[in-house]
């Protein structure tokens, strides 16, 4: 079975589809001065825009890993913003650790991988 990538660079793709599965590459909000919440709400908008353009939706996200650069203090408040976002029903496999991230505006970046209709 063929692997398709979307937006790929040199290092890595935004989107790899392999064998009824999308993988995305790590994500990011957009505008990386804002808090938790805001830089949550823009990653999950971004993932929402990935997986449809990749013919999928969040109610099939099978796993989510989110990498937060304060566990202690980002935890609650962009837990908040994804219990709001994720659909009733639809809870992913979840990992969730404190990482240094690649830049320190960086609050939240996540990766998911779901399945195709």
């Amino acid at each position: 079975m063929a692997i398709r990538r979307l937006h790929s660079e040199p290092r890595y793709s935004e989107i790899v589809i392999h064998n009824g599965t999308v993988h995305l590459g790590g994500q990011l909000a957009d505008d990386l001065s804002g808090d938790i919440r805001q830089q949550t709400r823009e990653t999950l908008a971004n993932i929402d825009r990935l997986l449809a353009e990749a013919g999928t939706d969040k109610t099939r996200i099978l796993s989510t890993t989110i990498y937060l650069r304060d566990i202690a203090t980002d935890f609650a408040a962009m837990n908040e913003v994804w219990d709001a976002w994720v659909a009733p029903g639809a809870s992913p496999a979840r990992a969730t650790v404190e990482a240094r991230l690649y830049a320190p505006e960086v609050r939240v970046e996540m990766m998911v991988i779901a399945a195709l209709p």
